[in-house]
C-alpha cells in the first residue's frame, strides 16, 4: 500500500491498528516510507504513534519533519509526555518548537518542565478536570461528556474551592450514583491523599502502591491543585527506578542503555571499575602481609578464591535483600535491627552449612584434618561477616538520604572479598603450628 501511494488505504490500516502496532509497523519503515505516513496521518494521529517509538526512533522523526508538524502534534499530546521528550531535546530546537505551539498548551509544558527532574511536578499531568462543591451531579456529567476525550482519566475527580485549594474527592461511581440534582458538596469525599508537587516519584509510586489508587492529585506548598498523577505515569517511573538500581547495584549506573556507545558505556563505568581495582590492591596488599604463611603452607593459597567468592557472594546476597526491603518499605525503621539480625542468623547458618560440607571435603582430597578445620572455621566467619556488611552498608548509605542501591554489587564483593581474606589468613596464621608445613 505504501509503495503504492495508496492514501485510503494506509489510513484506514493505520487507524485499525492499535497504537503499538501503528508504531512497530512505522519503525520498520525506510525513510520514504516514513515521509508517506507523515503526509497522510494528522499531527494528532502521528502523536499516537511518536509515543510508542523508542526515544531513537522519536529523534529520527523529528529530524525528518517540519517544526511546524511537530508543534502542531505536541499540540494534542499530553502536557507530561510533551514536557518528557522537549526535556532531553536541544534547548534552541525545544525553545523553537514551543514558540510555535498554542500559548496554552506551551505554557502547560513549560510549567511541568520547570520542576525538578523526578519529583511529582515533573511527571504529573495537567489534563484533568476539577470540579465545585456547587456544581450540580446534571451539570458535571453533561461537562464529563463533552470534556472526558481530552482528560487523562475521569474515573476520580477532584474539587477544588475558590481559591483552587483542593477540597476533596469524588468517583464516577458516586457521580453515577448521586440524584441528578444534588450538588458534587453531597457526594465527594473530603478525606483525599495528596502529594507534593516537590515530592520525589518513588515515594509518589510507593503511596500509589500502598493506596492502590488510579490517580494521586498534586498540590502546592498552598494547597492548590496543580495536577494529577495517573497509575501508568507510576508504572513507567518504576519502571525507570527498577533500572536505575539495577545499574547501581552492577556499578553501572547510566550504560544500561543498548544504544550507548562503547565509549559512552566505558566512561560511565570507569568510576567504579578504578576504585574497584584500588581496592583490589589493599586485597593484595593483605595477601603480601602473610607471605611468610602462604611459604609454610602453599596449600593454603589453593582455598583464596573459595573463601573470597563465598564471603563476595554471600554479602551481594544480603545487599540485594536489603535494598529491595528499604526500596519496598517492607520493614519499619524501628524494625531494621531486626532485618541485621536476621540477615546475621542467616550468615551464620549458611557458614555452618558450608564450613560442614568444606570440613567433610577436603581431607578425602587434601589428607589434612587442620587444613580443613582453617577452611572451615574461616568460612564460618567470612560469611556470618559478610552479610552483616551487606546489610550494614546500605543501612548506613540510607540514613544518609541517600539511594541505598549506590552500595553497588562489585563493592561489596571486592569489599567482603578483603574481610574474607584477613579472617582466613588470621585463622591460619593462629593455626599455623597443627598445619602440614612444606611444599604440598
Amino acid at each position: 500500500m505504501i509503495e503504492d501511494e495508496n492514501t485510503f488505504a494506509v489510513h484506514e490500516t493505520m487507524q485499525d491498528l492499535h497504537p503499538t502496532d501503528r508504531a512497530e509497523m512505522y519503525a520498520e519503515l525506510e525513510a520514504d516510507g516514513r515521509a508517506f505516513v507523515h503526509k497522510v496521518l494528522s499531527p494528532k494521529e502521528m502523536g499516537e504513534i511518536f509515543e510508542q517509538l523508542t526515544p531513537e526512533e522519536q529523534e529520527i522523526f523529528l529530524e525528518e519533519v517540519d517544526e511546524l508538524f511537530a508543534a502542531n502534534m505536541f499540540d494534542d499530546m499530553y502536557a507530561d509526555d510533551a514536557a518528557d521528550f522537549l526535556a532531553d531535546m536541544d534547548e534552541d530546537k525545544a525553545a523553537g518548537i514551543l514558540d510555535i505551539m498554542q500559548q496554552d498548551e506551551a505554557e502547560e509544558v513549560r510549567e511541568l518542565m520547570a520542576y525538578e527532574e523526578e519529583t511529582a511536578g515533573a511527571i504529573m499531568t495537567k489534563e484533568f478536570i476539577a470540579l465545585r462543591k456547587s456544581d450540580r451531579v446534571t451539570d458535571v456529567m453533561q461537562r464529563l461528556r463533552e470534556e472526558a476525550p481530552d482528560a487523562e482519566t475521569i474515573y476520580y475527580l477532584y474539587v477544588v474551592d475558590d481559591y483552587n485549594r483542593l477540597a476533596g474527592v469524588v468517583s464516577l461511581r458516586d457521580l453515577i450514583t448521586a440524584s441528578p440534582d444534588s450538588t458534587v458538596e453531597e457526594a465527594m469525599s473530603t478525606r483525599v491523599v495528596s502529594v507534593d508537587a516537590e515530592e520525589d516519584q518513588e515515594n509518589v509510586a510507593r503511596l500509589i502502591k500502598r493506596y492502590d489508587f488510579l490517580a494521586v492529585p498534586v498540590i502546592t506548598a498552598h494547597q492548590t491543585l496543580v495536577g494529577i498523577i495517573t497509575v501508568d505515569d507510576i508504572l513507567d517511573v518504576v519502571e525507570e527506578e527498577t533500572e536505575e538500581d539495577f545499574g547501581e547495584l552492577a556499578g553501572a549506573r547510566g550504560s544500561m542503555d543498548a544504544s550507548l556507545s562503547a565509549f559512552s558505556a566505558a566512561k560511565k563505568r570507569a568510576p567504579w571499575i578504578v576504585m574497584l581495582m584500588f581496592l583490589g590492591m589493599i586485597t593484595a596488599d593483605v595477601i603480601g602481609r602473610f607471605e611468610e604463611t602462604l611459604e609454610a603452607v602453599v596449600l593454603l593459597a589453593a582455598f583464596i578464591p573459595l573463601i573470597m567468592g563465598s564471603a563476595g557472594n554471600t554479602g551481594t546476597q544480603a545487599l540485594a535483600v536489603t535494598v529491595r526491603v528499604l526500596a519496598m518499605e517492607e520493614v519499619r525503621r524501628k524494625d531494621l535491627f531486626g532485618l541485621l539480625r536476621r540477615e546475621f542468623g542467616t550468615g551464620v547458618m549458611l557458614g555452618v552449612v558450608c564450613g560442614i560440607a568444606i570440613f567433610a571435603i577436603i581431607p578425602i582430597l587434601y589428607g589434612s584434618w587442620m587444613l580443613a578445620l582453617v577452611v572451615a572455621v574461616s568460612l564460618f566467619f567470612a560469611l556470618s561477616v559478610a552479610t552483616v556488611i551487606g546489610t550494614v552498608i546500605p543501612l548506613i548509605i540510607n540514613k544518609l538520604k541517600i539511594d541505598p542501591a549506590v552500595a553497588s554489587g562489585p563493592f561489596i564483593t571486592t569489599l567482603n572479598d578483603l574481610v574474607g581474606l584477613m579472617i582466613y589468613f588470621t585463622v591460619a596464621t593462629a593455626m599455623l603450628q597443627y598445619l602440614p608445613v612444606g611444599p604440598q
